[in-house]
């Protein structure tokens, strides 16, 4: 260990403060100050010191990628009944966009066609010409082996409007022929 008191000794006695800017108040040539010594801590620091300290720092950098934890996709694996139910969703709500009644309604599955009424359909495909519309999925869950559902967010805002209120609701997709290897998705709950 280092005395303080006999290193503010030393460094009073190289020069004080006029040493550590760089200038001597000792009548000395300033080529023969040593312009490291005029440090007050260097009479407690060891130059093994800093090596270690600066190892040490080194290694824990270069070790830290080591430790951290990776991230894991929040995608997680899908398979490829979900890609495809993900895409007549998508196909769906952009009839739904463009206000194309006939496509809508070939992607209905024959339940949600006997379930819903004409009326239904022709208000929710066709609003008005002054409406301009958009829309949100957000990713789905396999409610069961051909059936998935996705949350929705429909957007409708009229001409004179400056708000848009939107209206959350699911979409349920579901695999209309399961037992062959033809993949025929249909929309089976409106949203």
């Amino acid at each position: 260990m280092c005395d303080p008191a006999m290193s503010r000794r030393s460094w009073e006695a190289r020069g004080g403060h006029g040493a550590f800017l760089g200038t001597t108040m000792a009548k000395e040539p300033a080529a023969q100050v040593d312009r490291f010594a005029s440090f007050p801590h260097n009479d407690c620091v060891s130059p093994r010191s800093c090596f270690l300290l600066f190892l040490c720092a080194g290694l824990s950098f270069a070790a830290s990628p080591l430790f951290a934890k990776s991230k894991r996709s929040t995608a997680g694996v899908l398979d490829r009944e979900y890609v495809a139910a993900l895409a007549s969703a998508n196909q769906f709500l952009t009839a739904w966009q463009t206000q194309d009644h006939e496509t809508g309604i070939i992607l209905l599955s024959d339940d949600a066609k006997r379930q819903t009424s004409e009326e239904r359909l022709q208000t929710f495909f066709a609003p008005g010409s002054a409406v301009q519309q958009g829309y949100e999925i957000s990713r789905g869950k396999k409610l069961k082996p051909g059936r998935y559902a996705f949350p929705v967010t429909l957007f409708t805002i009229g001409s004179g409007h400056k708000w848009v209120h939107p209206r959350l609701s699911q979409i349920v997709v579901v695999n209309v022929v399961v037992n062959t290897s033809k993949d025929d998705w249909a929309i089976d709950k409106l949203p």
